[in-house]
């Protein structure tokens, strides 16, 4: 990381997000989006695409055969950074 830099981290208010056990050092901020605000969290997003092109519909036959699909549909995924960034724009932040 770049000296003096500072990183905000948006994120959801799972329990262990904001956790008073956490330590964030003093140049994160973090920033919790409202409750129940999938929609706010581009993360979301990408999953959701992940499941509808690769992950759902099947019949996994152990945990290492869930493992194997996740990371060819990731790697998949990772191969498209256009794809990438239109699944995380968001238009109406743009219209500030």
């Amino acid at each position: 990381m770049a000296p003096n830099a500072h990183a905000v981290l948006l994120l959801d208010q799972a329990g262990w997000h904001l956790s008073d056990r956490l330590e964030v050092p003093p140049n994160i901020t973090l920033v919790p989006l409202p409750p129940k605000c999938p929609e706010l969290n581009p993360v979301e997003n990408t999953w959701q695409f992940l499941r509808d092109n690769w992950l759902s519909n099947r019949v996994f036959h152990c945990y290492d055969d869930i493992v194997d699909h996740c990371c060819r549909a990731w790697n998949r995924l990772v191969e498209q950074p256009w794809t990438i960034m239109s699944i995380g724009l968001r238009d109406w932040a743009h219209r500030f």
